[in-house]
């Protein structure tokens, strides 16, 4: 089969249907197009999320970020990836989806902090491809990538979720002018993931592997962790380099139908994973709906 052309799967995508081709679309983007991209953002996106004090000490109550958070860090990108890989519409995903349902009703999470949550994965992918991607997403994708998110959030039981990416956008920005606020548990969480990321990094480059989150991470985000804002020239220059990654993709091949983008590492399942695998060690796992996604 001849690879195909930079822009073929733009135009395969504009002839599908946003809302019933949803899971093929986010698929598309997130296994050929933009996958390094969209893998960046979600990390963003759940990053900021702890700088929702509510958040951020509900995350250090569970002693999973201090204690294991390669694990935590796993466990999420596995989560996120069996759901949104495979599909909301699927059975897998919807597996999945209820696991994590599970986890997540052990703890006392309110529906604005879910919403909230959501909200930056639908608006953050957008934003970062609109900044660094190698092309910008046409208002279809953002369509589809809305609908994929509203469909998670509704197996989810989340209520009140917008029904447009406008109204995901305003949610996002209220929300984080309204309760980003300094919480010591919230610096807590951000800085042992901080940590986590530099793991196996030199000793020498320890200290820019340390800064490069900062240079990415929106002012009002650092502020909320008491993190120092870098410099504006290493900022620009951050930025500047991300550009040129996005022109040099722009020029490059387009990944082959042969060679999805893979799975996220699985650095803390060596061996492979059950889906009974994934979340905090305290959570009961002996369940009947345990499904072995050792095999990709």
């Amino acid at each position: 089969m001849p690879r195909p052309g930079r822009f073929d799967r733009l135009q395969l995508i504009l002839s599908l249907d946003p809302l019933r081709d949803r899971d093929r679309i986010f698929r598309l983007l997130t296994a050929y197009e933009f996958p390094w991209d969209f893998a960046r953002a979600l990390q963003i996106a759940l990053f900021r999320t702890y700088a929702v004090p509510s958040i951020g000490r509900l995350l250090d109550r569970t002693g999973e970020f201090t204690r294991r958070p390669r694990k935590r860090i796993d466990d999420t990108a596995l989560l996120l990836y069996e759901i949104l890989h495979h599909g909301v519409d699927d059975r897998r995903g919807q597996q999945a989806i209820g696991h994590l349902n599970r986890i997540h009703g052990r703890y006392p999470i309110s529906g604005d902090d879910h919403r909230y949550t959501l909200a930056t994965f639908v608006v953050m992918p957008v934003r970062w491809i609109g900044s660094y991607g190698w092309r910008r997403l046409h208002p279809h994708e953002v369509l589809a990538i809305t609908h994929t998110m509203r469909g998670m959030g509704e197996q989810m039981g989340i209520p009140g979720i917008p029904e447009t990416y406008a109204g995901f956008e305003r949610l996002l920005d209220d929300y984080e002018r309204r309760h980003f606020a300094f919480d010591p548990a919230a610096r807590r969480v951000a800085l042992a993931t901080l940590e986590m990321y530099i793991a196996g990094v030199p000793r020498p480059l320890a200290g820019l592997a340390r800064a490069l989150p900062r240079l990415l991470l929106d002012h009002h985000v650092l502020d909320a962790f008491a993190l120092p804002r870098p410099p504006a020239a290493a900022r620009r220059a951050a930025h500047l380099a991300l550009r040129v990654r996005a022109e040099l993709l722009r020029v490059s091949p387009a990944r082959p139908e042969s060679r999805p983008a893979p799975p996220p590492p699985q650095r803390s399942y060596p061996r492979g994973y059950a889906l009974s695998d994934l979340g905090p060690r305290a959570f009961h796992r002996s369940r009947p709906s345990d499904v072995d996604f050792t095999q990709h």
